[in-house]
Order: C-alpha cells, then sequence, then structure tokens
C-alpha cells in the first residue's frame, strides 16, 4: 500500500489545507493527516480537536486518515509505513523554507520522497496565523475555514464571553 503523509500543526486547518488534503489524497492508496505539537507555540485548539476537527473535514475524502504525533517527521512516517510527504507551496518564501525542510528529510530517511503541491491562487493568502489572528479580533472567518472549524471558533468566542 502507497501511503503519504501531510503534516502540520493545522491550527486551525483551513480550506487551503483541505484543498491539499484532496489533492494529495489521489497521489496515494492513503493519505495520513498527521496533526504535528508545535510546542514553541501556545496552540488555539487542543491537539485533540485539531484532529477531530480535521476528522469532520475530510469525511468526503475516503482514503484520509487523521492522526498525531510529537517527534520527527521521519520517525512517524517510518512507524506509518509512509513513502511520500506532501507539502503545500503558497510562496516562493514557504518553497524555500519547504525544500531545505525536505533536504533534511532525504538526508535522515533517503528513500522519503516530498512532492509540492502549490496552492490553488483562492487560497494563496490564507493561513493559520492569519485566521488566528481574524479569530483573536472578532473578525469573519467564513469561506477561509471549513464551516466545522468556524463554528469551534464561534463557540470559542462565546466561551470566553462568559468570563
Amino acid at each position: 500500500m502507497r501511503r503519504a503523509v501531510c503534516s502540520g500543526s493545522f491550527d486551525p486547518v483551513t480550506n487551503g489545507h483541505i484543498d491539499i488534503f484532496e489533492r494529495a489524497a489521489h497521489l496515494a492508496d492513503e493519505l495520513l493527516v498527521c496533526v504535528f505539537e508545535n510546542v514553541a507555540k501556545k496552540p488555539f485548539f487542543p491537539v485533540d480537536d485539531r484532529c477531530d476537527l480535521i476528522r469532520k473535514a475530510t469525511r468526503h475524502i475516503p482514503n484520509v486518515r487523521v492522526d498525531s504525533f510529537s517527534g520527527l517527521i521521519t520517525e512517524y512516517m517510518k512507524k506509518a509505513g509512509a513513502q511520500i510527504i506532501v507539502r503545500g507551496v503558497r510562496s516562493v518564501k514557504d518553497l524555500e523554507y519547504e525544500q531545505n525542510e525536505a533536504y533534511m528529510i532525504r538526508h535522515l530517511e533517503p528513500e522519503i520522497d516530498t512532492v509540492f503541491l502549490l496552492t490553488r491562487p483562492s487560497y494563496s493568502f490564507v493561513s493559520s496565523s492569519g485566521i488566528r489572528e481574524l479569530a483573536a479580533f472578532g473578525g469573519s472567518v467564513h469561506g477561509l475555514v471549513p464551516d466545522c472549524v468556524e463554528r469551534a471558533i464561534q463557540e470559542r468566542r462565546q466561551s470566553r464571553k462568559g468570563c
């Protein structure tokens, strides 16, 4: 079975991520969407919530499995038996960063290939950090994130108003 991995913090998952998942799902028999915890950042949503939101948002993609992991991506890929890592690229800046990451992955595990998918222009300005900023200031995230994420953000706002 050919397995591919899309990894990230996905905090929160955006419609740009979902578009990459949909397209990456055609590259393998199984696409593992792996949520990594970034210990350097305070999360907007806990890892388990992010996994649940991604599961809801990808129900229409039959060969997607959502997982979480803490550690090196190469360790996760070996454990999962995955051969391909898929990365979305929005800009030249993203490409430069992702290229260096791909070189490091290749150094650690020569049998792992990295595939870059260009983000559709309609999502090129969408980022999780931008969504978090919009949400923090009460801005609309409609059309930028899956409906389940928009609802979760609204629920989070309501719960914080009660404090």
